[in-house]
């Protein structure tokens, strides 16, 4: 139980086998079913949301009932909405779940008792916050600057194992693109890389 989240903790905060059982003795976890929604738009955010197994997506649902995909989270990615659990608003957002999924519940009483636990794991918390807003810039640029082609060629370097986890209209979403346009950039790829000489 908790493999990945075990090796996580033991990778980043250097913690012990009793360590580990110290600080996530209080812990929640819970299995949701594919289309199970954890966040409801207008919810606070509680809670930092680890996926042990599965897959979950953060998006937000336009005026004219559009989905917009902001984040997927495969196995041993973290994901909330930051701005509500750190100010208390209420979210903007949706979070549900692709596949039957398995997540812990992280909130910061948790972030600060592995802090106390382990000293280097502010300084890994700290990195990993950084590299956060780092691929928020970078998202925000590619949305604005990119190709389609570039946009779903930077979505397999980062989503490596996505492409068959995640339906084509959702990766369409993510990328800011409609399905039709995703499918011509599959295709001419394809055509490229497949092309005798």
């Amino acid at each position: 139980m908790l493999d990945n989240f075990r090796r996580f903790l033991e990778q980043k905060a250097g913690l012990t086998a009793e360590q580990f059982s110290e600080v996530t003795a209080d812990l929640r976890t819970a299995r949701f079913k594919a289309g199970e929604i954890l966040l409801r738009q207008g919810d606070v955010c509680d809670h930092t949301f680890f996926v042990e197994e599965g897959l979950l997506r953060l998006y937000s649902i336009s005026d004219n009932g559009k989905e917009h995909i902001l984040q997927f989270a495969p196995e041993n990615w973290f994901i909330s909405d930051r701005s509500s659990a750190y100010f208390g608003e209420p979210s903007e957002y949706f979070i549900d779940a692709i596949e039957d999924t398995t997540v812990v519940f992280l909130d910061k009483e948790f972030l600060r008792k592995v802090s106390d636990a382990s000293p280097s794991f502010r300084s890994s918390n700290d990195y990993l916050l950084h590299n956060h807003i780092r691929f928020l810039y970078k998202r925000v640029n590619m949305l604005i600057s990119d190709t389609a082609e570039q946009r779903y060629l930077s979505f397999i370097e980062l989503y490596p194992d996505l492409t068959l986890r995640v339906p084509q209209w959702m990766i369409a979403s993510y990328l800011g693109i409609t399905p039709e346009s995703l499918s011509r950039v599959r295709k001419e790829l394809a055509r490229r890389n497949f092309r005798k000489d």
